[in-house]
Parts: C-alpha cells; structure tokens; sequence
C-alpha cells in the first residue's frame, strides 16, 4: 500500500513537472525569448552567487513558516485564504513591541518580545476568522479575505498616522529600527541564522504535531468527516479555533520576521504576498510537512531568479507569477486525472 502511494506521487510529480515545462516553453516562446536563455537567467539570478542564494533563503524563511501553519488548517478542512492578514498583524503587534520597549529594555529581550507578540497577533486575528465562522456562519474564505483588507487597512493608516516618520509621511514605511533591534545576520552573505532555526524549528514542530500527537489525529479526524468525528466526541468548533490559532501564529512569525529580519520597519506591503504564496506550496507538497521545505526553496528561487529576466531578456518578471499558476494548474489537472482513473465503476465498491 506504502509502496503505491509512492510510485502515484512520483508518477503525479513527473506528470506535472513534465506539463508544467511545456507550458513554460509555450509562454517564453510566445514573448519571443529563448527557453533556455530564460531558465538560465532563473537558475543563475537565484543561485548564480552567495549574495543571491542570501536572498533566496530570506525568502524562503517566511514562506515556509507560512505554509508550516496553512498544514494545520488543511488537515482539518479549512481554507484559511486569511493567512495574509495575520502575517501583517503579526508585523503590527511586533513593530509596536519594537517601538514601545526600544530604550527600555535589552534589545535580544525585545527582539524575542516582539517575536512573541507576533505569534501572538497573528493567532489572535485568525482566530477571530475562527470566530466568525464558529459563532456567525461566515465561510472562512470570505472572513479570512476580509480580514485581509481590514489588516491592510490598519497598516496603511499606522504609516499616514500614528506611526509615520517625522516631518513626512511616506509609503517606504515607518522609521526604521535601530540597528541593535534588528535579527542578527551574518555579515558577509547576509543571512539571518535565527530566522533559519526559527523556519526550521516550525517545520520539525508542524511535523511532530501532526503526527505524533492527538492533536494532529483530531484534526485529520474532523477533517475527513466532521459529523463521525462529533459522534465519537471530538469538538469539531474547539478544533477549529486550535487549527486557525496555530496558523495564525505561524503566519505572525513571518511578519516579524519580515519587520525584524529583512525590512526593519513596517512597510505597506510587508507580507509580500507570501501568504498566498504559501497557499501554493502546500497544495503542491500534497498537504504534508515532508515536501513542503523543498517545494518552498523553488518558489523561493523562482521570485529572486525573476528579477534577471527584464535586465537580461527584456522579459517581464511577471513570467515567476506564469510558472507558479502553471505549477498549481497542472498539479491539480493530473491530480483529478489520477483520482479519476483510480476511482471505481459505478456499481462498485472500490474495495480490492
């Protein structure tokens, strides 16, 4: 059985991979580009130096920790589109740790504060999505969505407002931290080895939760059948808000490390569309914590690498966002194709 769920993921894996680069070739031939000279400049504007692959891995730090807390929703059902809005309140709550502690307190304390009240905020805004679908019927897409804007919102007006630079108001942010407040990198390739303890940290955590614990179980209970899951006493709305807390929490690591690690203040677009990034990733790895550190790193490397190819091609960066879709289109093609072809006659009972 272990052995058949392998050869139909790799099969699944080589399908995609295969349609997903005869889409690719189709579009840069359609731009008038050469193929090869595109996925060159990719390769080599991603990992082409030890500056660019820095860059690669502080992207891949907030993406994983995003798809570490999207695996928790997943399993038991839910499509927490709101994951954007909690990595800007994560960033909120932690910029305002940052700001109202700086002088106070020694900056490593503050720094795990304001990572703290990151995790913090972020669970708290998802779990308000939770709330909504709990206690007022609202489908969590739509709440998480709106959420999203009233997250954006918020930001825009700390920026404008409260917390706008002295003498200006500017869309580059909010002043900027000291430097003694920002994560400590690693001079030369400007890597922030906190942030990776922190990323791989989630993952192992994730991992351990979901399949080692009850909590993991419950939650792949209740999101196989909610109703069955009731009935042997498993409080599918306690759940609910367990799951949407924990990727809220994760997706608030992120924004604070966007705001500690790679920024150093809070910017308008301090998410960087990570969380619906993060959303690709994981319906790409399968919904399992296994896959989704490597499939992070491609996206990773597909967002830096796209920066070459308007220099070198004259290509549009947009070409990444091109490839990311196909990604997700074919896996979901060949995926509906397999589970057709395994599915049984009709009349059947599927059992062999």
């Amino acid at each position: 059985m272990k052995e058949s769920r392998i050869r139909d993921s790799l099969l699944r894996t080589g399908l995609t991979a295969t349609a997903v680069l005869c889409i690719v070739v189709l579009v840069i031939l359609a731009a008038g580009a050469d193929p090869l000279d595109a996925i060159k400049h990719l390769f080599l504007g991603s990992l082409g130096s030890w500056n660019k692959f820095s860059h690669v891995l502080t992207a891949w730090i907030p993406l994983v920790l995003c798809a570490c807390g999207l695996l928790f929703t997943f399993r038991i059902d839910l499509w927490n589109i709101g994951i954007e809005g909690q990595v800007v309140a994560g960033a909120i709550c932690a910029t305002a740790m940052l700001r109202l502690g700086a002088g106070n307190l020694p900056p490593a304390l503050l720094v795990t504060l304001a990572f703290a009240a990151g995790a913090a905020g972020g669970a708290c805004w998802a779990s308000l999505a939770g709330m909504l679908k709990i206690r007022g019927g609202v489908n969590e897409i739509f709440a998480g969505l709106g959420l999203n804007f009233v997250a954006q919102a918020i930001t825009l007006w700390l920026i404008f407002g409260p917390w706008k630079r002295p003498g200006i108001a500017s869309m580059s942010g909010t002043q900027p931290f000291e430097p003694e407040l920002w994560l400590p990198a690693v001079t030369r390739i400007r890597i922030s080895p906190v942030g990776l303890i922190i990323a791989v940290a989630a993952l192992a955590f994730t991992a351990f939760i979901l399949r080692r614990t009850r909590l993991g179980l419950a939650l792949d209970a209740i999101g196989r059948n909610r109703s069955a899951a009731f009935l042997h006493g498993l409080k599918p709305e306690r759940f609910t808000l367990a799951a949407m807390g924990l990727a809220g929490g994760m997706a608030g690591l992120a924004g604070t490390f966007q705001v500690t690690g790679v920024y150093h203040r809070l910017i308008p677009a301090i998410s960087s569309n990570y969380g619906y990034l993060a959303l690709l990733v994981v319906m790409l790895a399968g919904y399992r914590a296994g896959p989704t550190p490597a499939i992070a790193f491609f996206f990773a490397c597909l967002n830096v690498g796209s920066i070459q190819l308007p220099m070198m091609l004259r290509i549009d960066s947009s070409l990444s966002g091109v490839i990311q879709g196909a990604f997700v289109l074919a896996f979901l093609l060949i995926h509906s194709l397999t589970a057709h072809r395994k599915r049984p006659p009709e009349g059947g009972t599927g059992w062999s």
